[in-house]
């Protein structure tokens, strides 16, 4: 795919997905597996911002019968950032191992990641 081809988000991207997908496809050309694999990322950061928005609501902890607990939504927010930690070092991974005969250049560390995908950077709740 030439520069100037620059692929759309899937339609049912949120914003911080299409915000993803943006900052990837503007600046590198990706292979078919490597597209498919952002388009995992870009959902996964999407469920991150929805799952932030249920503890935004509700707070970190809840109340069970068992005594207090982390808010399931903070829990699955966790996994959900484990996945999308490998889908981008797959992304980067793949996107770079050819670099030095194409031309391109890696940032440092791979692909560029969004400095708080979903307001998880510094702490769950502000």
């Amino acid at each position: 795919m030439s520069c100037s081809e620059i692929p759309k988000a899937p339609p049912e991207t949120r914003a911080p997905g299409r915000a993803l997908w943006a900052s990837i496809t503007t600046d590198y050309d990706l292979e078919e597996h490597e597209r498919v694999l952002l388009i995992e990322a870009v959902r996964t950061v999407d469920a991150l911002d929805l799952l932030d928005a249920a503890v935004r609501r509700d707070g970190p902890v809840t109340e069970t019968p068992q005594g207090t607990r982390a808010h399931p939504a903070l829990v699955e927010a966790r996994q959900q950032r484990i996945a999308l930690a490998r889908l981008l070092a797959a992304i980067a991974s793949n996107a770079f191992k050819d670099s030095s005969s194409s031309g391109a250049t890696a940032p440092v560390g791979g692909l560029p990641i969004p400095k708080s995908p979903v307001g998880f950077a510094a702490s769950p709740i502000e």
